[in-house]
């Protein structure tokens, strides 16, 4: 009997360590990071792969390494020329360094996208809304920059920034559409100048150099009048000089005698 009991006890150990042996495996994936805490206190960073986890004495929090896509909502933003706009993007990024991620804040998801929605108008705001429209991907850049440098001590790595869409009310839709037809206008208007200088430019070297040589006015002259003479509603009048008329009235005057 006392042999079968020390048998039933042996046993049960046994099967009480295989059972906590077994409760304290954790496998990590590769893009999985597990922070282990000794008693409450940071002990180290393990995996990826299979890991042992002491139960009642050690403690995991698991994190993904994985880039994250985070939307940032629609934000109410005034330019530096004082135009409100709605403003909405999106953020990429990841956990680099997962013991600050779990000890440096609460909740890092929630702190980033917070941030994120503040940044946006800070950085948003400093531009004109022109510079909105055309400059995207310097603003872009700029927002990145400011919240990668703010996340960092964070343990994340703000991978990039896109705006996506930047939403503009009626009036101001319309305003901006009188501008780019006034500005239409007035390219138009300064091609059609450019034009008319260059041929009155044209012009006057032409005739500097019709007055230089007179045969070139008479076969110039000849040009006009063969044009114009194959319409039979024109009415041509054709000037004669006046030594060529002094000279017939003189040979008249000889005939008669």
């Amino acid at each position: 009997m006392p042999f079968n009991l020390g048998f039933s006890f042996g046993y049960g150990v046994l099967i009480v360590i295989i059972v906590l042996v077994v409760s304290s495996l954790r496998v990590l994936r590769e893009y999985e990071r597990g922070v282990i805490f000794l008693l409450g206190r940071f002990q180290k960073v393990k995996g990826p792969g299979l890991i042992l986890v002491i139960p009642g004495v050690q403690q995991m929090v698991r994190m993904d390494l994985r880039t994250l896509v985070l939307d940032v909502p629609s934000q109410d933003v005034i330019s530096r020329d004082n135009v409100s706009v709605k403003v909405n993007a999106v953020v990429y990024f990841r956990v680099v360094d997962p013991a600050k991620s779990v000890i440096q804040v609460a909740d890092y998801l929630g702190a980033t996208s917070q941030l994120a929605q503040t940044t946006l108008r800070a950085v948003l705001g400093k531009h004109e809304l022109d510079e909105m429209l055309a400059e995207r991907d310097k603003l872009n850049l700029d927002i990145q920059t400011v919240l990668d440098a703010q996340t960092d001590a964070w343990g994340i790595k703000v991978a990039n920034v896109e705006i996506k869409h930047v939403d503009l009310n009626e009036s101001m839709i319309r305003a901006i559409a009188r501008q780019a037809e006034a500005e239409r206008e007035r390219r138009a208007k300064v091609i059609y100048s450019e034009g008319e200088l260059q041929a009155a430019e044209k012009l006057l070297q032409a005739g500097a150099k019709l007055a230089t040589q007179p045969e070139a006015m008479q076969l110039r002259y000849m040009q006009i009048l063969t044009g114009i003479a194959g319409d039979k509603s024109n009415t041509i009048v054709f000037p004669v000089p006046v030594n060529l008329l002094g000279a017939l009235g003189d040979l008249v005057k000889r005939s008669g005698n």
